[in-house]
């Protein structure tokens, strides 16, 4: 699945360094915010799963058949970081993967009904902070906010066939 948030480059905005780092600041503190409401919905979890765990296991959801190198590029994870995620998912019976039929040596993940439940129940609290702050912010300037967050996140490779 890939993101197509049309952008339209507009040569008249300049803005100066307070104000780019005011954004800056703006964006480490939301992301820290948005990890804590997560970390609400980790705390207690029987498997003992963290932050990476669940950005794991919501990309998954997204983009099922995601493998190391595809996780790993979408997260900032070393491969060995990625590859250890998985594996805990996996031993907690989170997901489950199998040989691709076209390639042996890779090992698309897939989540299994336990996996869907624990990344709805994260993904239910972060989606519930976001929709507070699109209401706050004002539900008219959710288009910008996404089409920012999209230029942004534009630099991870969404190339989901190589990727996986």
């Amino acid at each position: 699945m890939t993101l197509n948030v049309p952008l339209a480059p507009d040569a008249r905005l300049i803005l100066s360094d307070d104000a780019l780092d005011q954004a800056l600041e703006l964006f480490l503190l939301a992301e820290a915010a948005l990890w804590t409401t997560a970390d609400g919905g980790l705390d207690g979890d029987p498997q003992q799963l963290g932050r990476s765990h669940y950005r794991a296991a919501f990309l998954l959801k997204r983009r099922p058949g995601l493998g190391v190198r595809a996780l790993s590029q979408l997260t900032g994870l070393s491969k060995q970081g990625a590859s250890r995620v998985l594996k805990e998912l996996t031993a907690a019976g989170y997901i489950e993967t199998r040989a691709s039929d076209t390639d042996a040596r890779r090992r698309p993940a897939h989540l299994t009904e336990t996996g869907r439940a624990f990344e709805a129940r994260i993904s239910h609290r972060m989606r519930a902070a976001l929709a507070k702050a699109y209401r706050l912010g004002g539900l008219d300037k959710a288009p910008a906010a996404t089409a920012v967050l999209g230029a942004i996140a534009a630099g991870v490779r969404r190339d989901d066939e190589e990727m996986v």
